[in-house]
């Protein structure tokens, strides 16, 4: 366990690359969840010695309130948890609209991350999917469904914190789950940080491309 608040999702990488680099992953890959999830993701991939990428994945948010999420879309994935928009009184057509604005906002992020080059394959690889933590879960389970479906070698999910729900629905979708902290009770991953500013579609696309340059000078030597 760690002590919470964390700093920031730079600490938190950092902690999170210290403890999936005990366990023993052959030609890793981090998959990140844009945006927060990639400068923790960054860390990690440095720490692992690992290929980053991003594993483009949209929440389906209610309405009136975008940040809770009833469900998420990644690829030709979609996940709603449907007792939940019940619940909260949703009808089918709102539940619509909300995936239909989410699959847009998909396509964006596609588009603008994947521009320089495509997105790494999956097949045969250590995948390590990370994000800045799971209140619910529903867009790291998404990422997961749509991983396993590439036919990893196996599949990792970190994260730095977690509520209690969301890590036991995720720890079922990994072959192995890792999760730093989980305080209960659990409102929101931005309580359990002390800088949680937004992270930028810049910072995503420099952190990648930075991470891409420092491995290349690795593997050439500087030349």
């Amino acid at each position: 366990m760690i002590r919470l608040p964390i700093q920031d999702r730079v600490e938190a990488g950092r902690l999170l690359g210290e403890q999936l680099s005990k366990l023993a992953a052959s030609d890793p890959i981090v998959l990140a969840l844009p945006r927060g999830g990639v400068p923790v993701g960054f860390e990690v991939a440095r720490a692992l010695d690992a290929d980053l990428d991003v594993m483009v994945v949209r929440k389906v948010g209610v309405p009136w309130q975008p940040e809770l999420a009833i469900g998420a879309v990644a690829g030709d994935v979609k996940f709603v948890d449907e007792r939940f928009a019940a619940e909260i009184g949703l009808s089918q057509a709102q539940i619509d609209r909300a995936v239909e604005d989410a699959k847009v906002e998909l396509r964006r992020r596609e588009a603008l991350y994947h521009r320089a080059h495509p997105a790494l394959d999956l097949n045969d690889r250590t995948v390590v999917l990370v994000d800045d933590g799971l209140a619910t879960g529903s867009t790291m389970l998404a990422a997961a469904r749509l991983a396993r479906a590439a036919q990893p070698k196996k599949l990792i999910i970190a994260v730095p914190v977690g509520s209690v729900e969301a890590c036991e629905r995720l720890r079922r979708e990994a072959d192995e789950f890792v999760c730093l902290a989980t305080p209960d009770p659990f409102s929101a991953v931005g309580e359990w940080y002390v800088d949680f500013r937004q992270v930028t579609d810049a910072e995503v696309r420099s952190l990648l491309e930075s991470h891409k340059e420092a491995l290349h000078q690795r593997v050439t030597g500087g030349r």
